[in-house]
């Protein structure tokens, strides 16, 4: 049955890529059928050849990881957030080089192997030219975002996947990387992947614009775009110069919005494109540019702008001492009363080298907590270096932690790879997810934290000095009691256990909001209409604060002219709202209670059906009739 599958796959693109007339299916895609005809003539492929994906070495591997180490990290957060906008169930989110070589991918642990299966393996190359047409492969090709959808794959072994890419370009206009969402449900249909291309090219120009703003954190940054309101949003233009006002790199949108080819403008100086000296422009300038001004092009458009970088102008007489301690603590707000003790005792513990050891539910701030610790300790000033030892799968996180020598084994860079722990000597390093790292290695890292030495793979020891904090949100006494994690590694690292409150037990959550809404707004001043605030606040956030900062970004992407309303939540918080209001005036108080609870489980779970009913303690059938009953329904927001 399989083999008459690839048979008759083979025919369908061996008929399209032959021009007969009357085509009907995915070879009537003028695009579809030039990939298929690239993949017969220029690659010499074959439709029919059942045969997994080539796999890299896995020193080529951590070679590419390292080499865009900036990117993953800031694609991760995103990634996860994606997954999770995506409701998860079904999807791989992936993240590829600008050869097609998978580098990270984020998925359901119990879905994991199905995408294996599928041939989406860390490392495995996507390249047209290898997998022939695909949704990674065809966007490097194209250099456009795409959606390939089952049959529009080239290969027969393939078709049972629906993938949509969109490409990460670098500030020089460079193919960067290229972000992917698959599924391998047979009941997606083409229609269904709009909503999806959607969010992956908004989390692609996200990364892209990120990744910009990290590139060149030491010169001026100009944002513009034609609206105020949009400065600060990813389709806002970008543009970085030297001291010397000459450019050093634009983004698309800065050049669409100047009409201008890259070209055009590399090494200008930057006042030939905007009407005002260079003194003009960087007497605007701000190490935290907020609010927008006018700016007008040399041929007299007006654009709306606001400069990164310190302003040339006369820094003020009166300095208070306090503020030199804020920068210390961005990124995190400690208005709980609970959280901000916890920090004070966090920090004192880590000044004596105590090791720290933080607990919190998945999403709960558990690496901005760390990084606070950091940046409030005398160790500010050196590297803060993470490790997820739960998304680095186990052939890869030995080499990532202790690194290793030029040639120790086949595939291995000639000048070998400084691990995490060598990152790190004179910082800290950030162990997140603890709790999964694999036996074998949790031997090794006990033997660096007692010999402050480590030893790479096929080297010598070396001497680091390194302060840890840990992190997990599983019960590390349970895994030490089931074998799965050592004592002795439980007791060294514990060295003060901090529990962090998940989202729902913060007392400062209304003060959280506004904070993590400036973050997303970039600069822009949004409003929260207070139904919207008390929606928002009401609500059960089982993803915590990352949950919480993936709706905020969305709202503030979507947001018009700076106000947030309740008929821009998504539904699901909309509907839990009036959820929870109705009981005080309804005259059905056990039905009305019985939907708060049916709608709280369904957030709980994701929306997943099966996980729902197993918690309610119902059948599948029951449920749905439950449903049905209360006119309960997921809308897509």
């Amino acid at each position: 049955m399989h083999d008459n599958h690839l048979s008759r796959h083979a025919q369908q693109v061996l008929t399209a890529t032959q021009g007969k007339p009357h085509l009907h299916g995915p070879g009537a895609d003028p695009s579809i059928a030039r990939s298929w005809l690239r993949c017969l003539e220029d690659y010499h492929l074959d439709p029919a050849l059942s045969m997994a994906p080539t796999v890299l070495e896995h020193g080529r591997v951590l070679e590419s990881r390292e080499r865009l180490q900036q990117v993953l990290k800031i694609a991760g957060n995103e990634m996860s957030s994606l997954h999770q906008q995506l409701s998860g169930a079904g999807h791989a989110v992936l993240l590829t080089d600008a050869r097609g070589v998978i580098l990270n991918c984020v998925t359901a642990p119990t879905e994991r192997k199905i995408f294996e299966r599928a041939g989406l393996w860390l490392g495995a190359d996507w390249s047209e030219a290898c997998e022939g047409t695909n949704g990674i492969g065809t966007c490097l090709v194209e250099r456009q975002a795409l959606t390939i959808h089952q049959d529009e794959h080239f290969r027969g072994r393939h078709t049972g996947l629906t993938c949509s890419a969109s490409p990460v370009f670098d500030p020089h206009g460079e193919l960067l990387a290229v972000l992917d969402v698959s599924s391998a449900r047979h009941d997606v249909s083409r229609q269904s992947q709009f909503h999806t291309m959607a969010l992956v090219n908004l989390s692609a120009k996200m990364i892209e614009s990120c990744y910009f703003l990290r590139c060149f954190d030491n010169q001026w940054l100009l944002r513009f775009h034609l609206q105020a309101e949009s400065v600060g949003l990813f389709s806002e233009g970008l543009l970085a110069f030297d001291g010397e006002g000459r450019i050093s790199a634009v983004n698309q949108s800065a050049l669409n919005l100047l009409g201008h080819i890259r070209g055009g403008l590399l090494g200008k100086p930057v006042e030939a494109f905007f009407d005002c000296s260079l003194d003009e422009l960087l007497g605007r300038a701000s190490a935290n540019a907020s609010a927008s001004w006018p700016l007008r092009t040399r041929d007299g458009r007006q654009l709306f702008a606001v400069l990164r970088g310190e302003s040339r102008k006369p820094p003020p007489i009166m300095r208070s001492p306090v503020v030199t301690e804020a920068p210390r603590l961005s990124g995190i707000c400690l208005g709980d009363a609970t959280l901000q003790a916890n920090f004070r005792k966090a920090l004192r513990v880590f000044e004596r080298d105590v090791p720290l050891l933080i607990n919190g539910e998945t999403g709960s701030g558990k690496e901005a907590f760390a990084k606070a610790v950091h940046q409030a300790s005398q160790r500010s000033s050196k590297a803060f270096v993470a490790l997820n030892c739960a998304a680095i799968p186990e052939s890869l996180i030995e080499s990532e932690l202790f690194g290793y020598r030029g040639g120790s084994f086949t595939g291995a860079r000639k000048d070998g790879m400084r691990g995490k722990l060598q990152q790190a000597d004179g910082g800290t390093l950030f162990l997140d997810e603890i709790g999964d790292m694999p036996l074998a290695l949790q031997t090794r890292l006990l033997r660096v934290l007692e010999d402050r030495q480590v030893v790479p793979i096929g080297g010598e020891p070396e001497a680091v000095n390194v302060r840890i904090i840990s992190a997990t949100h599983r019960n590390l006494l349970e895994r030490v009691a089931d074998g799965s994690f050592r004592e002795d590694l439980y007791y060294r690292l514990n060295g003060l256990e901090v529990a962090l409150p998940a989202l729902r037990e913060r007392s400062d959550k209304s003060q959280l909001l506004d904070f993590l809404l400036a973050e997303e707004a970039g600069g822009e001043t949004i409003l929260i209409e207070q139904p919207a605030r008390e929606a928002l606040l009401a609500f059960n956030w089982p993803g915590n604060v990352r949950q919480l900062r993936n709706v905020l970004r969305t709202l503030a992407a979507l947001c018009d002219e700076g106000r947030i309303g309740l008929e821009d939540l998504p539904a699901m918080i909309r509907q839990v709202r009036v959820a929870v209001l109705q009981p005080d005036v309804s005259e059905h108080p056990l039905e009305d209670a019985e939907r708060v609870a049916l709608l709280k489980t369904l957030e709980q779970t994701r929306w997943h059906m099966t996980h729902t009913a197993e918690q309610l303690g119902v059948s599948r059938n029951t449920l749905y009739r439950k449903l049905r009953k209360h006119g309960i329904e997921r809308r897509v927001s």
